[in-house]
């Protein structure tokens, strides 16, 4: 498991939550960029010097490497999902450095350790600032047998403080839209010690950056963590807003922490009960919230994730939604892709999102009512777009809606049973898309392959058989 990897440096541990600069750059400035984030990630050597060959093979190792971590398809090539995924808000301890994983793991030899907040950040009310912090610790105290108390004066042995610039430990921060804050692994001296980079914004809603949210992640490391390459974990390197009030450690944190310093035995049942799982793209009883395509790719949705599965990429990437889109909810209920309008709708409830390519187009989201459903439907199942009639079939329970995207209405003559428009199917849809001129029907753990023009079934088939298992 990745994060149970310890990082060593020569000079010292630290983690940073990073979040570069998005924009359209020249093919040479994306490369320069490539290779700095290599540099700084993937212990790439400068880019500096007579041989270019050994420098190419070297950036095209690294790039696998990189592209490895992720669950990229690995091509040893700067690609543009590649770049999109440097791209993204992050931690900076390298995924990829020289280190060692000591015997008995790196980690503090007690479990009673202390904190003290040096200063405050003018961003938030101190007392906000104050229960961010210690609710930060109780993620991690409450699978362990760790107790963290606060003290207000005297060297504890987690010193946070709000600094910019250079601030006295050999990594200085860059100013608003560098490092957000970084944290020293246990050890003597500055080792865990947290510094927030005072430049940026820190809130404890979703503007800016989540302080809660930040601080737990770099307490992870301050505690002996390195990163995880599970895309659900709270120590994955990329960063992603996520409820505080609902906010759980997954099992990958969990036994991460457990594996240094054990469980809780105040806590009967280990590991806790409802810490989330990241779902396995192979998992034979798998089942999908909703699926859609998008511009040629097919997007399949679960809880709080979802793959992207591209005809250009061997490998199907996982990704949370919030990580793509903030403002987005989870567990999204239903999708389906426009060809008229180029656009993506994405249903919760009785809202309705839509995509234009990756962006959130304005005026969204509205109420699922402009689709002209009756009075009292607050909730759909699937949609899916006939791209031959240009109609779009809504399930709802055991009915389905022919949806007239260009009269905006309800065609005449619907509701219509699934059982009776879609025979062999089953009464019930959890998501539906249209592939290559044949429609697929996802209920549980199957999927039904199926010819419109023949109305009948032609395969039965695992719901994750478009995720290459």
């Amino acid at each position: 498991m990745q994060s149970l990897k310890i990082l060593y440096f020569v000079a010292f541990l630290a983690a940073a939550y990073a979040v570069p600069i998005l924009r359209d750059n020249t093919e040479e400035e994306n490369t320069e960029f490539a290779q700095e984030y290599l540099q700084k990630l993937y212990n790439l050597t400068s880019s500096s010097g007579p041989n270019f060959r050994r420098r190419s093979n070297e950036l095209t190792e690294k790039l696998k490497e990189m592209q490895k971590f992720f669950g990229l398809q690995v091509t040893g090539t700067l690609d543009s999902n590649t770049l999109e995924v440097m791209k993204k808000s992050r931690c900076g301890v390298p995924d990829v450095a020289h280190y060692s994983t000591f015997p008995g793991a790196l980690k503090w030899n007690k479990n009673s350790l202390t904190y003290r907040i040096e200063n405050y950040t003018p961003d938030m009310p101190q007392a906000d600032v104050d229960k961010a912090i210690e609710k930060a610790f109780a993620v991690w105290t409450k699978v362990t047998p760790l107790k963290i108390t606060q003290i207000y004066s005297g060297t504890a042995d987690i010193m946070i403080l709000f600094v910019t610039g250079d601030h006295g430990d050999n990594s200085p921060f860059d100013g608003p839209g560098g490092f957000l804050a970084h944290a020293f692994a246990p050890s003597d001296g500055i080792g865990g010690d947290t510094h927030f980079d005072e430049d940026e914004t820190f809130t404890s809603g979703s503007a800016g950056y989540n302080l809660f949210l930040v601080a737990a992640h770099e307490f992870g490391h301050a505690l002996g963590l390195g990163h995880s390459n599970d895309p659900g974990a709270l120590m994955y390197p990329i960063y992603s807003y996520v409820n505080p009030g609902t906010f759980s450690l997954s099992q990958d944190d969990i036994q991460g922490i457990e594996s240094l310093y054990g469980s809780n035995p105040n806590v009967p049942n280990n590991p806790v009960p409802d810490a989330p799982k990241t779902p396995n793209a192979c998992d034979p009883n798998l089942s999908l919230n909703a699926v859609t395509t998008l511009r040629g790719e097919m997007m399949l949705f679960k809880d709080r994730f979802f793959w992207r599965k591209s005809p250009f990429m061997a490998n199907v990437e996982q990704y949370t939604i919030k990580s793509f889109w903030p403002e987005l909810p989870d567990d999204i209920d239903a999708a389906y892709e426009s060809r008229e309008r180029d656009l993506v709708y994405l249903f919760k409830g009785n809202q309705v999102w839509a995509l234009f390519g990756y962006d959130i187009q304005q005026g969204y989201p509205q109420s699922m009512q402009k689709f002209g459903l009756p009075a009292g439907i607050n909730k759909i199942d699937a949609a899916l777009y006939n791209e031959n009639t240009g109609k779009v079939l809504i399930f709802v329970g055991n009915k389905y809606y022919s949806y007239d995207e260009a009269r905006r209405r309800i065609d005449k003559g619907y509701p219509k049973s699934i059982e009776s428009g879609f025979p062999g199917i089953g009464g019930k849809v959890d998501a539906a898309v249209e592939d290559n001129g044949l429609m697929y029907f996802f209920s549980g753990s199957r999927m039904f392959e199926y010819n419109m023009m023949s109305k009948r079934v032609i395969r039965v088939l695992a719901t994750n058989y478009f995720l290459g298992c």
